[in-house]
This record gives structure tokens, sequence and C-alpha cells, in this order.
């Protein structure tokens, strides 16, 4: 991982700043007024901003609607909300119909019982009752932290049912479907935002800080990782091509004020070629 202090301009022309949320913007378990101003500066300086987080469907509505943001998506990649100021209307894209999320629904309910019979110490995620297509099991957010191996248990289980299950710094995510961070961020990006696969290299940008971020990482060659991903070293393959100095929201602040300044650098580079012509 290179520190993003010898990035150079490989961010001057980022379009799309994609960003998780939990110890990525936050910082012990809050948002700091500082990284919600550089969303604002962001926003002004016409980079679409793009949370990517497994936090729920009822979180991610608040954040489309009153966030700085050009959409947010939601439930590791099960849902992207999106609201239209001018029509006052929320633009939303579901990874399954309303059939099958219901029948899935009913067998993460069941799965759930399971899990916290038979992993003591843990919990349903505070924000539970909020998700529309995952189940989150809580393992250090409002509760002792898990030793490793009981972590390990709780997607053991998820697995031998045949749902997909990822870690974050704060829950295990579980679902039913093929869905995932990037699969939605992909479809996102070319469908929503006009930005070609071919321009994923120099025009999208991902900073996250831990191993449900990793599938992101891997796909876009503008990624980075807050300080504290370095807690994950063992368990993430495909690491971040840079990072910061800082953890959390400070790095997140860090690295938007870099993109910003990369951004106002070659503004003032084309107009200085302009103008000597």
């Amino acid at each position: 991982m290179i520190p993003i202090e010898r990035a150079g301009g490989a961010f001057a022309d980022v379009r799309v700043l994609m960003t998780d949320i939990d110890d990525t913007m936050t910082l012990d378990g809050r948002l700091p007024g500082e990284a919600y101003r550089v969303l604002e500066a962001l926003a002004d300086a016409g980079i679409a901003v793009v949370p990517v987080t497994g936090r729920p469907a009822g979180w991610c509505d608040m954040i489309a609607r009153m966030w700085p943001v050009s959409g947010v998506i939601g439930e590791n990649g099960a849902l992207w909300f999106s609201y239209d100021t001018f029509s006052r209307r929320m633009q939303a894209i579901f990874a399954q119909e309303e059939a099958e999320r219901a029948a899935n629904r009913l067998r993460l309910d069941q799965l759930a019982q399971r899990i916290l019979a038979g992993v003591p110490g843990t919990a349903l995620a505070s924000d539970q009752p909020y998700r529309m297509f995952d189940l989150a099991i809580d393992h250090c957010e409002d509760v002792a932290p898990l030793p490793p191996a009981e972590i390990s248990r709780i997607l053991e289980m998820f697995e031998a049912v045949g749902a997909t299950a990822k870690v974050s710094s704060i829950h295990v995510n579980g679902w039913f479907g093929s869905h995932d961070k990037l699969g939605m961020a992909r479809r996102v990006l070319i469908d929503v935002l006009g930005i070609e696969a071919d321009q994923f290299g120099s025009q999208v940008a991902f900073i996250g800080d831990s191993p449900n971020d990793e599938p992101m990482f891997h796909a876009f060659p503008l990624s980075v990782g807050v300080a504290n991903v370095k807690h994950f070293l063992g368990t993430i393959q495909n690491l971040p091509c840079y990072v910061t100095q800082e953890r959390g929201g400070d790095g997140f602040v860090a690295f938007a004020n870099m993109v910003l300044a990369a951004r106002k650098s070659s503004a003032a580079a084309i107009a200085s070629k302009r103008g000597s012509h």
C-alpha cells in the first residue's frame, strides 16, 4: 500500500468518489463535522460522492435525502437510493424483486435465531429492524468484541445454508442472492452516473477499511484504505493501492482534501495552457 502523499496527480481526473461509511468516514462511531464539510466541498467541486455501505435501507433513505451525496449503495449492494430534489422523489434500484426478498427474509429470520443460540455473546445489530435484504450480526458495535474464532463460526453458519457473508469492522452481514457492493457499484456507475467501464481506472476512486471492501479494492486502481485497514492485513488478500496516515474519518478527510487539491491543480494547469495559446 502506497502512502497517499506519494500519489502525485493520480486522482486529478476523479469524477466519482465511492466511500465506505463505518470506520472510514466515521471516527470512534461518530461522523466528524470535518468529514461532512468535505462532502459539501466535493459536491461543490463537481465530484459525485457515493457512500457504499453495509448499513440498512432505513439509514440509506436518510443519507440520500439529507447528505450532499449523489446517492447511496446500501446493504452491501442490495439497493441504490438517490433523492431527486426537484421532483422530491426517491429513485431506487433493488437487487431482488419483492417476492424473492420476502422469502429470503423468512430464511434469514430463522437463521438469526440459530446464530444467536449457537454463538454466545453476539446479538442482532441495532439497525436490523431497518434492513430489507440482509441479516446483520453484531460482533463489536454494541456488544463486547467477539474473538476471531467466534466471528469465523458466524461466517460458517451463514455459508452452511448457502448465504453470502461478509465481515465489516462492526458486523457480520449475510444475505441470500448474488449481489454485492461491487456489482451494484458497477451498475450505478454505468447506468446512472454515465461512467464507462474503461474510465473506471482514472475517474473512480474508492476508500474503505475492512474485509467487506476487498472486492472494491481489487476492482478500482484508485483504491484507498484509511490507516485502520492495517488491522486486517492478515485477512484481506487484495489490499488497497494507497493508504492514509490517519484512521477513520480523519483519513477520509485527508484523502478527500487531496482529491480536491489534485482537481484544483489540474484545472489550473489546463487554464494556464489555454492562456498561453
